[in-house]
């Protein structure tokens, strides 16, 4: 802070002279045009209790505010919303809560009843976990492969328990199911569609069809040669590479079931890649995720994939190389 030298030196005169002058017991004498300075005001702030103390007919007890003739009634008065912590809820606050929820189906603002969460929250909780486990450990309906018209074969593993614990049997085709390729599959098609359950059967009972028939049509109009489509039971994404080696296509369209999370057990993923072979590194495989009633429309999506498929045929590419080569 930056003071006034000259007031400074005015008011220690002013102190050192009425110092003198009490000692000596004269008066001060000041100079005509010597500026007067007031330290503290003389007149009173605020009302005297005579002039604040009123009452009323009914006994009530008002209190007043520094707004001329504004009262307030103790009686009336509500006690402000406050949060856990004990701090007061803000309005703003409420309406940023509610806009985030509408951008989002995660738990957001979803309030707690002291330590736990509120009852709904906890049951909505519950029946979410239980859809997740139930999209792993499902099956396919054999109603909806038939009507599909495509066969089945079985990856590498046994069991859905061996299926989460070694990710790499399910990369793999069985014996049997190389055999069964070989004798019902066309051979180096362009585009060879492959459906899995993966991480989540639901996904295929929901979208397979939808996503299967609308990609079907996507590359009838673009006049892409399709080949045999079929099933692998308890398949990893890799699988393609096996199938790459038996048929020898182009692109390599693989169908399959999400990882459920807690918001969606039944979403589906389309993983495509350029003549896939043994040794495929990952960088060279696309996604197009999210695939459900509450992602991307599950006809929207097959329709997408002609379209993506087309491209990766100009290019000759999939993946890393095709962002590069498309520039």
């Amino acid at each position: 802070m930056n003071l006034n030298e000259e007031l400074i030196q005015q008011i220690t005169k002013m102190v050192v002279e009425k110092l003198e002058a009490a000692n000596s017991g004269q008066a001060v004498q000041r100079p005509a045009n010597e500026q007067k300075v007031e330290l503290f005001s003389q007149q009173p702030v605020g009302k005297s209790e005579a002039e604040t103390a009123e009452t009323s007919p009914d006994g009530a007890v008002t209190f007043h505010s520094t707004t001329k003739n504004q009262k307030r009634n103790i009686a009336t008065m509500k006690p402000k919303p406050t949060t856990a912590f004990g701090k007061p809820k803000t309005e703003p606050e409420e309406d940023k809560l509610a806009e985030y929820r509408k951008k989002t189906p995660a738990r957001v603002g979803v309030g707690r009843a002291g330590s736990r969460p509120k009852t709904k929250t906890w049951l909505q909780f519950r029946l979410d976990h239980a859809a997740a486990v139930d999209a792993v450990y499902g099956e396919v309906p054999d109603n909806l492969l038939d009507q599909l018209g495509l066969f089945q074969v079985q990856s590498q593993v046994a069991d859905k328990e061996e299926y989460i614990r070694r990710p790499d049997l399910g990369r793999k085709l069985s014996d049997e199911g190389k055999s069964l390729i070989q004798e019902r599959c066309k051979k180096s098609p362009v585009v060879q569609i492959v459906a899995s359950n993966g991480l989540s059967a639901k996904a295929i009972e929901e979208n397979l069809e939808d996503v299967y028939l609308s990609l079907e049509q996507s590359l009838t109009n673009l006049n892409i040669e399709m080949g045999t489509t079929f099933y692998v039971d308890k398949g990893r994404v890799a699988v393609m590479d096996d199938i790459g080696e038996i048929l020898q296509p182009d692109v390599v369209v693989m169908l399959i079931g999400e990882r459920p999370g807690l918001v969606s057990a039944e979403s589906l993923s389309a993983y495509m890649c350029y003549k896939p072979r043994h040794g495929t590194i990952e960088a060279d495989r696309m996604v197009i995720s999210n695939i459900h009633k509450g992602g991307i429309p599950p006809v929207e999506a097959g329709a997408y994939l002609g379209t993506i498929i087309q491209k990766i045929l100009k290019y000759e590419a999939s993946g890393v190389s095709l962002v590069q080569k498309e520039g």
